[in-house]
């Protein structure tokens, strides 16, 4: 009990002879630093403040303005035109600081000095915002760069030169701009083109036209509207609807895992690996709260928007009944750790000083030598973030089996028509032709509205969360914005709305964790740095089994369904052997934000922190330091019953999941330049042929982009599926083409992809701005047949390439072996395929791939296979003979 009696700061007793104080002086000093510590922050925060708000100006700056202004004047030369002396004028008479006529005369030219250096800067913003709306520069080809450009790329940096800190360049940054919708409608058409036959195509072109040519211009409006007032037209829509506002698990359906280096292990000692990662993590978290990370530049001088690093650390997504909410703290000392069904608070700072690498393993190690048992309903309770209300067997084989199913986006496909209730096979179809259809059937129809979670929803302008059924009226019905759900069997219980998880989670967190020691317990997790998972198993990569690295996926992706916080903005979870990866919540932020953290982590770990030759951390351990504190819980008999229930939840869709995850070692990056194509389109055209094989048929392809280049700018979507890439696709499949013309058919896909790709990022795509016409147009009340079937149209292959090199804090060429692979994601239709890629050097690619083993239709090892085989038949056009070798 020492670590408690350290813990408290003073005690008193009562006694005959009046009032015993007993000060701890240990307790008080720790106080006292704190306090000093915070006030610290405090006034780096607003020196950072000035700094930022003043660049690319600088106090130095500032300084030689004034002693210009001032010798100019002793020189006689009066580089103002007369503005200083009618600020000496204007200064008010008295006795003052200023009464004599030199202390007037500096005054005045400090004010004018100062009003001149902060026009300059405003000058400068301006024209480096201007600059940085310039995007022609991505669309000229390499080694063909315009004069243009050249001088656009010395004018940027010279604007942006200096030392500029991480929000420097923030109000800088353009806005996204708002596509003519015109541009759209003709983009969306182009991209469905290949996957539709004349007479479905035929319908979607006089929809789109009929949308185009009547609500169009009216909804455009108020986004424009929007777009004048807001940062970003986009962002805050886009995480309260398509993140926040989902009721169904977040595990494996939005959440997202990464992984370590594969090919070297730095120790096999758990407690030291977790020591000095957390160390680094925590050195990392100084730096962004001092803004002395560098901000992420394209082509080293175009810089990226860095808002979404606000919330990495001390952040939390919190349940509510109606829409979740993201709990940001400004500061937090401690994180959360989980070991063998208990939670524990492990603190970080010892007074004003973070713990040094071998204290925390200490501490760690502490956590793992500790024998005592889980408190009742300890064990599973984070299994509420993970699942959701029970089911019967029979609504199980209604919502999850083959029949149809209630499921939400994940990853990077995430898309407001996932939300909706998928439709069974036989009735595959839009408003009044799939309730006829059902009809045919003999199906007991009950109508959900497809998107009846959005504000505004339904003819009256009633709003409701998704699930919850409202009547149709026949304008709605013809309109094609309601589906039906799957047709009942006669044994089967009335089909209930679709779960909702998050409300059940919401409100058993309101009943059971609102007051007491569960709710002291659970502020101490929400309240943490971050989550840790100190695990029991041993992962690995083993390059003669894939199953080892799929098996290690898995273990990220959703653990044992418990031992995750997986409402945390990340989990840490280190394996028994000292392999270790995360489990990222997608709301707060995307994969390249964490991928930042992850490379120093990984970079700082290896290079700079290092191990001793048993493995542990270095240094010497404070073994004074108090012991890891166990949270205490009073979880009744009901509570257990709930999270039991989500448990078994987690664990059907945790089941249902099948990943395979490989490396292609055969060529990477190197051998696709030399094909003169871009690694990106190399990959995504072998994934379509791979599709093609695998399922016979082309289908909505996502890849996802970044919109950094925008202030506050996330994701746009890349629709990979283009008519140059089917083209080719068949002319490979026929097998009848000369290579000469599958070599053409192939650079057409290819340019047609970057050109895609660079549209996106330039905020030239389609969903997003649909996805905000669908918005607005819920706003006021009003239907469009066109926009739901375009959000309700499902991604059956997802995929997102993941970013490596963000920071440079090692030679890869030196160092070919320190290969991390990424990471993956769930898949996004429940017969479809989540694809994550990371083109990792110039001789290996990682691949991960998922898909539901309750579709016959998807098999994610079958499709792996396809896609090694569609890599080689595509370099095999290119393959250099090898006597020209």
């Amino acid at each position: 009990m020492a670590e408690a009696h350290q813990a408290v700061a003073f005690q008193f007793t009562v006694t005959p002879d009046g009032v015993d104080f007993r000060l701890s002086r240990e307790a008080l000093k720790h106080i006292y630093l704190s306090g000093i510590n915070s006030w610290k922050k405090r006034l780096i925060r607003i020196k950072n403040g000035i700094l930022r708000g003043v660049y690319p100006g600088s106090p130095t700056s500032w300084l030689v303005v004034v002693m210009a202004t001032v010798g100019s004047s002793y020189c006689n030369v009066d580089i103002s035109m007369g503005l200083v002396c009618y600020i000496q004028r204007r200064l008010p008479e008295g006795c003052g600081p200023y009464q004599t006529p030199q202390t007037q005369a500096l005054l005045s030219m400090a004010i004018f000095s100062t009003g001149v250096w902060a026009l300059g800067i405003f000058f400068f913003r301006q024209t480096l915002k201007l600059l940085l709306s310039y995007h022609g520069w991505m669309f000229e080809m390499h080694g063909q760069t315009s004069y243009f450009t050249k001088v656009w790329a010395i004018c940027v940096r010279l604007l942006s030169s200096g030392r500029p800190m991480l929000y420097s360049f923030q109000t800088s940054l353009p806005k996204l701009p708002v596509p003519k919708v015109s541009d759209t409608i003709q983009r969306y058409l182009e991209s469905v083109r290949p996957l539709l036959d004349d007479k479905e195509y035929h319908h979607k072109e006089a929809l789109a036209k009929d949308f185009q040519n009547k609500l169009a211009p009216r909804l455009q409006k108020y986004l424009i509207l929007k777009s004048w007032w807001a940062t970003n037209y986009v962002s805050d829509w886009w995480e309260e609807y398509i993140y926040l506002r989902g009721r169904t698990p977040i595990m494996v359906n939005s959440n997202y895992y990464v992984m370590d280096f594969v090919l070297i292990r730095n120790t096999e000692v758990q407690a030291a690996r977790l020591g000095n990662v957390v160390h680094t993590m925590i050195t990392y978290r100084r730096r962004l709260d001092r803004e002395q990370i560098k901000p992420v530049m394209a082509l080293g001088i175009v810089p990226m928007c860095s808002y979404q690093m606000e919330r990495m650390f001390n952040t939390t997504r919190i349940p509510g009944k109606e829409t979740d909410v993201l709990q940001h703290l400004a500061e937090s000392r401690h994180v959360a750790v989980y070991h063998k069904g208990r939670f524990f608070k492990v603190w970080l700072y010892e007074g004003s000083s973070l713990l040094k690498p071998r204290d925390l393993e200490l501490q760690f190690q502490r956590i793992l030598d500790d024998p005592s048992p889980p408190q009742p309903g300890e064990e599973k309770l984070a299994a509420l973030t993970a699942g959701g209300r029970y089911r019967s067997p029979s609504q199980q084989t209604l919502l999850a089996g083959g029949q149809g199913s209630v499921r939400r986006g994940a990853g990077p496909g995430t898309h407001p028509g996932t939300r909706g209730l998928t439709l069974p096979r036989h009735c595959q179809g839009r408003g009044v032709r799939a309730a006829r259809g059902a009809e045919r059937h003999g199906a007991a129809l009950q109508l959900w509205c497809l998107a009846g979670w959005w504000p505004g929803c339904g003819a009256r302008g009633q709003g409701h969360l998704l699930g919850q059924p409202c009547s149709p009226t026949a304008a709605q019905l013809r309109a094609g914005s309601w589906e039906v759900s799957p047709p009942r069997p006669a044994a089967a219980p009335p089909l209930t709305p679709p779960s909702r998880p998050r409300v059940e989670w919401a409100q058993a967190r309101q009943t059971f964790f609102s007051s007491g020691r569960n709710k002291a317990s659970l502020d101490a997790i929400e309240r943490a740095a971050f989550f840790v998972a100190l695990d029991e198993e041993c992962h690995c990569h083993d390059l003669n089994d894939d199953a080892c690295l799929s098996l290690y996926g898995k273990a990220l992706l959703h653990g044992n369904c418990y031992n995750r916080w997986f409402d945390k903005s990340f989990t840490l979870v280190v394996f028994e052997n000292g392999k270790m990866g995360l489990n990222t919540e997608h709301a707060w932020a995307d994969a390249p934000i964490i991928g930042h953290l992850w490379e120093f982590v990984l970079g700082t770990d290896t290079f700079h922190l290092g191990y001793t030759d048993t493995g542990h951390c270095l240094g010497t351990p404070n073994t004074a330091l108090p012991h890891p504190q166990r949270l205490q819980w009073a979880i009744p008999e009901k509570c257990q019953a709930v999270i039991e229930r989500s448990y078994q939840v987690a664990k059907a869709l945790a089941d249902d999941v099948e990943l395979y995850c490989f490396q292609f070692l055969l060529f990477g990056k190197g051998l696709i330049k030399k094909c003169r194509t871009s690694p990106d389109a190399f990959v995504q055209i072998a994934l379509q042929l791979a599709h093609f094989r695998d399922r016979g048929k082309f289908c909505l392809t996502y890849e996802a982009s970044m919109t950094r280049m925008f202030r506050e700018g996330r994701t746009e979507t890349v629709r990979s599926c283009t008519r140059e890439s089917a083209a080719f696709v068949k002319a490979m499949v026929e097998g009848t083409h000369k290579k000469a013309d599958l070599q053409s058919l192939f650079r057409k896909a290819s340019e047609k992809h970057q050109n895609l790709y660079r549209l996106a990022m330039t905020g030239a795509g389609i969903d997003r701005h649909l996805f905000c016409l669908y918005v607005v147009s819920k706003y006021l009340g009003v239907s469009s047949p066109f926009l739901a079937e375009v959000l309700s149209e499902p991604w059956r292959l997802s995929t997102s390439q993941t970013t490596q090199f963000q920071i440079r804090m090692f030679d890869p060429n030196k160092y070919p072996n320190h290969l991390a692979p990424g990471g993956g994601f769930g898949p996004v239709a429940d017969d479809g395929y989540g694809v994550s890629y990371m083109i990792a050097g110039e001789n290996t690619i990682f691949f991960h791939i998922s898909s539901k083993f309750s579709s016959s239709e998807t098999n994610a090892q079958r499709f792996g296979n396809h896609i090694r085989q569609a890599l080689l038949d595509i370099a095999d056009l290119f393959q250099v003979p090898k006597a020209d070798s």
